[in-house]
């Protein structure tokens, strides 16, 4: 990693999560007007504000590294992936969530370099938590390092897993409903919060059909820096280069369940 970016690393993470926390105070609360946009997902005006401002900071302290939003087109995106050099930032992860007053949402922001992400940040405002990593650094929650190496063992029957089954292939989906491999599950609508509590040890199991770069990018570090399994559905590291637009299927777990729970889902694709 860059000794500049690596140095200003923290007081970056403090002027983005207080720029971002002013925003969402001062946000319509409740139900927010939002338009519908080409693929059928929402956009807001704090969608637009978070990714101006938070674009903003980002250009001042780096301005020969660009930003590359979601709220941008594909084009635009493409070619700013292409120099393998760049922030990428999902401004407001779970939208759907935000306009309608459900509070669990989050702001992404990861760092590509030479086509690696080598560092991320989320951002939950409804709970002031800040989750953020550096390759090779570890992961923190504020300020508390999140390790889950040392975790107690845990039997799959007992885990409580994040399993989101809108994307995933019918014979799995199925397979979900009706065998209920786990204790429980939940899905709450923000991809980079779903890697983050995988990471603090909120659940030990996570499934997930199909997610964009700026989705994940930032969140799968986070889990990765703590220790646990970050893959894809073919059993490829959803960190791996090269790192494209194209969605990808993403599988978690706690160090003890990365070998039961991807195996549970081979036999069940």
């Amino acid at each position: 990693m860059n000794p500049a970016i690596q140095q200003q690393w923290p007081l970056l993470l403090g002027n983005v999560r207080a720029a971002a926390g002013d925003i969402f105070q001062h946000a319509t609360t409740g139900r927010q007007l939002a338009e519908r946009k080409s693929d059928g997902s929402l956009l807001t005006a704090t969608d637009l504000a978070l990714q101006e401002s938070i674009g903003k900071i980002l250009l001042s302290y780096f301005p020969d590294i660009p930003v590359l939003g979601e709220e941008m087109t594909e084009n635009e995106q493409a070619a700013i992936l292409a120099t393998g050099n760049c922030w990428l930032l999902d401004p407001l992860d779970g939208t759907s969530n935000f306009s309608h007053g459900i509070p669990v949402y989050s702001v992404s922001l990861a760092l590509m370099q030479q086509g690696e992400v080598v560092a991320g940040l989320v951002y939950d405002p409804s709970r002031d938590e800040c989750f953020q990593a550096l390759k090779g650094a570890g992961a923190y929650l504020n300020q508390q390092a999140l390790n889950r190496r040392n975790d107690e063992p845990c039997r799959l029957e007992h885990a409580m897993a994040i399993i989101d089954t809108k994307r995933l292939p019918t014979g799995l989906a199925i397979a979900i409903a009706t065998e209920n491999p786990y204790h429980s599950q939940r899905s709450f609508g923000s991809v980079a919060l779903d890697w983050c509590w995988l990471a603090a040890g909120r659940i030990q199991t996570y499934l997930h059909g199909k997610q964009k770069l700026w989705d994940f990018a930032a969140g799968a570090l986070i889990a990765q820096e703590a220790g646990c399994l970050t893959a894809t559905m073919q059993d490829k590291q959803i960190l791996g280069s090269p790192l494209t637009l194209a969605a990808r299927s993403a599988v978690g777990a706690c160090p003890s369940l990365a070998t039961n729970w991807p195996e549970w889902i081979r036999k069940h694709s």
